[in-house]
């Protein structure tokens, strides 16, 4: 909406002097105040000897690197979550901060990386979900890295581990179909769908193992057809052969004879 009224703008006072000094001061405890979750802290303020180890909250730094893989900032959930394990060592926060990791090297791309990022989150003996996570990010890596050997046996350890964990049944299908075990691979992927992994996704490799499938079954029932149609020649050709045969007997024995010498 406009107006016809003409406004009368203010000229103001200024800004006074634009150039006035300003310091930068600490708290009473100096640099050790520092939060450790801050990505722009500089690194030698957060050596043991600049921070107060017993003010690190682990599982809230776990949160931050957690928020960063929602919103896709992997390298900074990478730094935050170095930062866990650096801060509490051994912790069951360090212990899923590793597992984590895993996922945000594995989105960067960087495979090697994202394996031992995985068997870091192994070693440090986790809880059976953590373990499995970090089993079915591993078997994603190694495949992803072109190794085709190994990642098969930890996909099924996960789903031993946690049979609740989606993401690992998905993951034991694509690799079940890469085998040729289209059974197998059809029943992991019903499995994720159930647990709420996205159908979209999981549809496209059940369209994979169902053709399969249905390959298999077509070769079969070929074969069965094909069987019966060898029975039924063969029935036939008896049938010609005892006819022929009793021709011959009502010929004579000499052509009877003369048939099996020129056999």
């Amino acid at each position: 909406m406009t107006t016809a009224r003409k406004h009368r703008f203010s000229v103001g006072g200024g800004f006074g002097d634009p150039y006035a000094g300003f310091t930068l001061e600490f708290g009473d405890d100096g640099p050790s105040r520092i939060d450790p979750s801050d990505s722009h802290a500089l690194a030698d303020l957060l050596d043991p000897g600049q921070y107060a180890p017993d003010e690190v909250d682990a599982d809230a730094l776990l949160e931050v690197g957690l928020g960063y893989l929602a919103i896709e900032e992997y390298e900074a959930a990478v730094d935050a979550f170095a930062r866990v394990a650096w801060f509490a060592p051994g912790s069951p926060a360090a212990t899923e901060a590793w597992a984590n990791r895993a996922v945000a090297h594995g989105q960067l791309g960087e495979y090697d990386e994202a394996v031992g990022a995985c068997l870091e989150a192994l070693s440090l003996d986790p809880e059976p979900d953590v373990a499995a996570v970090a089993e079915t990010n591993l078997a994603y890596a190694l495949w992803e890295s072109g190794d085709s050997s190994r990642p098969l046996e930890h996909a099924e350890l996960a789903v031993e581990l946690d049979p609740r964990l989606a993401d690992a049944w998905y993951n034991l299908g694509f690799l079940y179909n890469e085998r040729a075990l289209a059974g197998d691979a059809a029943r992991a992927l019903e499995n994720a769908a159930r647990l709420g992994f996205d159908r979209r996704v999981v549809r496209e490799e059940l369209d994979r193992a169902h053709e399969r499938l249905g390959e298999y079954e077509t070769v079969e029932e070929g074969e069965a057809v094909e069987t019966d149609t060898d029975a039924g020649v063969r029935e036939g050709s008896e049938r010609e052969r005892e006819a022929d045969h009793v021709e011959r007997e009502a010929a004579g024995d000499g052509s009877a004879s003369r048939e099996r010498l020129g056999a």
